[in-house]
Formats: C-alpha cells, sequence, structure tokens
C-alpha cells in the first residue's frame, strides 16, 4: 500500500495520470497473484501426510476386506439384525482405532482429514510412484468401494 500511495503522490505532481491506472492495476495483479500462489503452496498436502495416509488407507482397506471375506457370515443373500449391525460397527471402529493409532491418528482425525489428502491426486501419485511396493498394495484395493468412484459409503 505506501508503494501505491507514493506513485500515487508522484504521479499527480507530474500529472502522468494514465500511467497511474495502468501502476495500480499492474500492483493489484501482483498482490493477486501472489495470494493465489501461497493459498496452492499452503493447501498442498506435505509428503509426510501423504505417506502417512496412504498407509493408512491401504491398512484399512486390506482389513475391511479380510474382515468381509468370504460374506457367510450371516447366511446367503441375508442381511444381518439391527443388533448383529451395531455390534460389527463397533467392532470395526475399534479395529479401526487401534489400527490409525499405530500412524499417530484417531478416526476423527482421518475421516476429517483424509478427504483433502487424497484430494490432492498429484501428490498421492507422486508418493506412490516413488515407492513401487506401496503402489502395488495400493492399486490391489476395492477403492470403488472406499469412497471414490461415486460411492456412498464410509470412505475409508
Amino acid at each position: 500500500m505506501i508503494v501505491w500511495l507514493s506513485r500515487t503522490v508522484m504521479c499527480q505532481s507530474c500529472s502522468r495520470k494514465g500511467t497511474l491506472k495502468m501502476d495500480q492495476a499492474r500492483f493489484f495483479i501482483s498482490v493477486i497473484s501472489g495470494l493465489v500462489l501461497f493459498a496452492g503452496v499452503g493447501l498442498a498436502a506435505e509428503p509426510a501426510e501423504v505417506e502417512k495416509f496412504v498407509k493408512a488407507r491401504i491398512e484399512i482397506g486390506e482389513m475391511m476386506m479380510n474382515y468381509f471375506q468370504g460374506g457367510q457370515q450371516f447366511g446367503e443373500g441375508q442381511r444381518p439384525s439391527q443388533e448383529q449391525m451395531k455390534a460389527m460397527g463397533a467392532d470395526i471402529n475399534a479395529k479401526l482405532t487401534a489400527l490409525l493409532s499405530k500412524h499417530g491418528l484417531t478416526l476423527e482425525d482421518y475421516r476429517g482429514r483424509s478427504r483433502d489428502i487424497f484430494a490432492d491426486d498429484t501428490a498421492v501419485k507422486r508418493y506412490l510412484n516413488e515407492h513401487p511396493d506401496v503402489k502395488q498394495r495400493y492399486e490391489a484395493l476395492p477403492l470403488d468401494r472406499m469412497g471414490r468412484g461415486g460411492s456412498t459409503g464410509r470412505g475409508y
């Protein structure tokens, strides 16, 4: 702002009013560009967070696949009762809490931040390309049922 004020005073005294508007426009464009640049850098996921969340998602996916493997717990084509659903939910949340604690996360932290972390597709792909063994495990997950591809599930 000080630069703008000094330019205003200087330009008024030298009667260059046409260049004043151009200088102001350049200044405002520079400020807005700087804000956009810093906002984009601030929103990018840090590599350490990406690593933590990708590894957690892999372990959660593998745990959930093992938990529901076979699908014969309630008989073919039958849904679990309301009590069984509550018990399964509590069991899954307990297992998720234990699994996430290995990564220094709580269930609320993971649910709150995972959407932002995985929205940074470039950072996730960069991490996976740097770690082929992790990439192989990640790609083996049924991600269409883990919150991608229009799923209405919980999005683990």
